[in-house]
């Protein structure tokens, strides 16, 4: 369905502007005059909604926590990191490059499904008791955060070396891919030793594995933006942004989510560390799943204390795209 609304509004654009590449639609809507403002905008609508379904942007993240939920955990892993992380890549290309003079009209709606995004995503992840639909919330509520940096992108590119919008959108997801990566790695253990994804499940786990604890409590804490993490640092770029860009109401809103966030995610900290084991656990980590926690942890913390290469490796990025 959503893929329907996608190709319609693509095909919309198509009939305005009759071409299909980037480059030759933002030469058309830069100097012509478009035959119907209201088809042009039904268009962007359509575009609008059809990227949302991808990203799982409020109000289009309905299917998001059923399928993170009913997914076996390794795919719902690659759920939150893979296609989120493409979607926001195409979403770039043809907004920044194709659609960018209709910046002024498509800006608005960025930024309200920003706020609505990681406000609602992170308020109902609070209510979760699902361990895999608090993360399916809690990858709402990032898309929210990203979509900030899409909207205060009011420059292609920052001509003074600092971390811009778009600059600031790649390094979250970036971020974000090594956090998630992790987190689901031992969620997926921890199911396979108690068969439930309840946050329950997280009892005692300190006690038990003390360094898979360890490794989730880097995690949690990168995901709640506490320094020195690498989400710390993604969270700061994206805030920083949105104020030298004139946007300090969304940075002060985004503020208030990390807060209303740091809630469900010390949750489970506090269950790790604070409450009894639930039973026996036996089941220890294959070679593969050591690593990629191991290497995740200590890439969350590293690039946390040393974000230079890959805020210069994004940056590079996008002034080869634009």
């Amino acid at each position: 369905f959503s893929a329907g609304i996608l190709l319609y509004g693509i095909s919309l654009f198509y009939g305005i502007t009759g071409t299909t590449n980037l480059l030759a639609i933002r030469d058309y809507l830069s100097g012509s005059e478009v035959i119907s403002p209201y088809v042009l905008f039904f268009a962007l609508t359509l575009l609008i909604a059809g990227f949302g379904f991808k990203i799982a942007a409020v109000p289009f993240h309905m299917w998001t926590p059923d399928a993170y939920e009913g997914a076996p955990t390794p795919i719902t892993g690659f759920m939150s990191v893979g296609p989120k992380a493409a979607g926001f890549a195409a979403l770039i290309r043809v907004f920044m490059i194709g659609l960018y003079p209709l910046k002024s009209d498509w800006l608005f709606f960025i930024a309200v499904m920003a706020v609505l995004t990681m406000t609602l995503g992170n308020i109902v992840a609070i209510a979760q008791g699902n361990i895999k639909r608090m993360f399916a919330y809690s990858s709402i509520a990032h898309a929210g955060y990203v979509l900030i940096g899409l909207a205060v992108a009011t420059n292609p590119v920052n001509t003074e070396g600092l971390p811009d919008g778009l600059t600031s959108v790649l390094f979250y997801l970036f971020s974000y891919a090594l956090m998630n990566i992790g987190v689901f790695a031992i969620v997926a253990l921890v199911q396979k030793h108690h068969g439930g994804i309840s946050i329950e499940g997280f009892n005692g786990l300190a006690q038990k594995r003390p360094g898979l604890a360890a490794a989730m409590l880097i995690f949690l804490l990168s995901l709640a933006g506490i320094p020195p993490t690498l989400g710390f640092v993604g969270k700061f770029y994206i805030f920083g942004a949105a104020i030298e860009n004139g946007f300090a109401w969304l940075a002060i809103l985004g503020v208030l989510n990390s807060v209303i966030a740091a809630f469900y995610y010390f949750r489970v900290i506090l269950n790790m560390y604070m409450k009894e084991p639930v039973g026996e656990f036996t089941y220890t980590p294959s070679r593969p799943l050591a690593f990629a926690v191991g290497a995740s942890a200590l890439a969350t913390l590293f690039f946390g204390l040393y974000p230079k290469p890959i805020i210069e490796f994004a940056r590079q990025s996008i002034l080869r795209l634009l």
